[in-house]
């Protein structure tokens, strides 16, 4: 399905895009040394209540996961990238965390994630991974718009990664969003220019870059949800949900403040 909202479905995606922004950044500014995972949840989960929103993920059963998630974030460490299922662990100084939100408040979804260094370590090699998925998602919303192809946004994320010489998983990526978390189209990270489906305005995307350092191949995790990299390597995931318009891309996953 593939749906395209109207003016006051955009004004409402504002809002949840927005809110899910300012919880991403109050669970960065709380994730410190010492900081249990699923502590983030518990804090995550309270967020979403207080502020009359559902969480996504909860009841989420893909055919891809194990279940119902059952948690209302996901949090990736080190080389976990994808769906990192909360779990008793105590971040450490250094640890790469990835965190990835979607929630639906007044009928509508956003979906945003951040990778960020926990503590005072600055490893060259998190940052510059960090740093290509947001260069890559900036490149991506660039060559969004009413003229545009999904084979253009693609093809835009996906030079960004390999021109920094990441290898590109396609399995997983962007996807249309709307009243539902995950819809048509599916935005890969790597495409060519001019092919798949017409962007219009109305149409919500979430639009996710990630890569892992020195391999395109996941594996899950026993708890049938997490995906890691094969070889153990370190991974980072940048995303943000924008609205199409008559003029280019909005971004609505930022912070309210």
């Amino acid at each position: 399905m593939i749906e395209i909202l109207n003016p006051a479905e955009v004004a409402r995606a504002r809002v949840t895009g927005a809110l899910v922004a300012d919880i991403l950044q109050a669970m960065k500014s709380r994730a410190t040394v010492g900081t249990n995972l699923l502590d983030i949840d518990q804090w995550t989960k309270e967020m979403i209540t207080e502020a009359g929103a559902e969480s996504c993920y909860v009841d989420y059963a893909p055919s891809f996961g194990r279940g119902p998630f059952g948690h209302y974030i996901c949090t990736g460490v080190n080389d976990a990238v994808l769906h990192g299922l909360p779990h008793n662990y105590d971040l450490a100084d250094g640890d790469l965390l990835t965190l990835d939100l979607a929630v639906v408040k007044d009928g509508i979804a956003a979906d945003a994630a951040i990778s960020f260094i926990v503590g005072e370590s600055r490893p060259a090699e998190s940052v510059a991974m960090i740093e290509a998925t947001e260069r890559a998602l900036a490149a991506g919303i660039a060559a969004a718009g009413p003229a545009a192809k999904i084979g253009d946004v693609a093809y835009a994320i996906g030079r960004v990664l390999t021109d920094a010489g990441y290898p590109i998983n396609t399995q997983f990526g962007g996807h249309g969003i709307g009243s539902t978390m995950h819809q048509d189209p599916h935005v890969p990270n790597m495409g060519r220019p001019g092919r798949g489906f017409k962007l219009r305005p109305g149409l919500l995307l979430a639009l996710e870059p990630w890569i892992m350092a020195d391999t395109a191949e996941l594996v899950t995790d026993d708890d049938g949800w997490t995906l890691r990299s094969a070889t153990g390597c370190r991974t980072a995931h940048t995303e943000h949900t924008i609205a199409i318009t008559e003029d280019g891309a909005e971004i609505l996953t930022l912070p309210s403040r």
